[in-house]
């Protein structure tokens, strides 16, 4: 059996939408019969605990520490949100105290941190069968995003419409996906509804946006402003399956399965 898809979900900056597409993605995949683990690997903004509220006594900064084994930090929802395939879930630690730390962390560290994730992966991959492993990054050029990203097969890369978003993630993708020679395809997020209402619109759009990123690009998805009003625990695929962000969502993961194919 072939190993799983290691997919990192990147941004350039925060506010994308970046964690909510990581684990409506992680749930789709999970709902359709795949065995997923999902990891909050934002260690400077952790936010996946608000969903996937568990009261271990680890978190995946301790993994990256070196001081607990993978089982310790993997949490099983497959129950809980009624999937298929197996959903595990490994979160950050969301304390003050944690953040502050992650922050002073140095370089040594840091590799030590890309080991320990080189070998969950492998763990997961090989060991557990995962057929998906998503990472939720933490955005820009932290060492935390260039670690998960190094360890990807594939980079879910997030952008909105605005023009630093795309201006740094246009440099984001020529310093660090090239240089780790990291396949990577675009969604573009929060795009005002005026300007895809038609198809030929959209396309035209899209079609502007892989010529500027020279990146294949999945989707072009508008501003729902109810999404943004629903409180942080909201699966939208789970609570919501018919909403136009979750099917959406649902045909974007039928082309990150055809990506990692290749």
């Amino acid at each position: 059996m072939n190993p799983g898809t290691v997919l990192a979900v990147h941004s350039y900056k925060g506010g994308t939408g970046k964690t909510l597409i990581s684990m409506n993605l992680a749930t789709i995949l999970a709902r359709q019969g795949k065995n997923v683990c999902l990891i909050d690997l934002d260690l400077r903004a952790p936010s996946l605990d608000a969903t996937f509220a568990a009261n271990g006594k680890h978190w995946i900064n301790d993994f990256l520490s070196g001081t607990c084994e993978p089982m310790d930090v993997l949490k099983d929802f497959s129950k809980e949100k009624a999937t298929s395939g197996r959903l595990l879930v490994a979160l950050a630690n969301p304390s003050m105290e944690a953040i502050r730390e992650i922050v002073t962390k140095d370089k040594r560290w840091e590799m030590g941190a890309l080991r320990q994730l080189l070998s969950l992966k492998e763990f997961l991959t090989n060991n557990l069968a995962m057929d998906y492993v998503v990472m939720d990054t933490s955005p820009g050029l932290s060492y935390g995003s260039i670690n998960a990203v190094a360890a990807s097969d594939l980079v879910l890369v997030v952008s909105t419409w605005d023009a630093s978003d795309i201006t740094g993630t246009q440099g984001m993708i020529g310093e660090l996906y090239d240089l780790l020679e990291r396949r990577a395809i675009v969604i573009m997020n929060k795009i005002p509804e005026q300007l895809i209402a038609a198809e030929e619109m959209k396309e035209r759009l899209a079609d502007q946006f892989k010529r500027a990123f020279k990146l294949p690009v999945m989707d072009l998805l508008p501003c729902y402003c109810d999404i943004l009003r629903q409180e942080r625990a909201t699966i939208m695929a789970l609570d919501k399956p018919d909403h136009p962000f979750s099917k959406s969502l649902v045909e974007i993961v039928g082309k990150v399965e055809k990506a990692g194919e290749k």
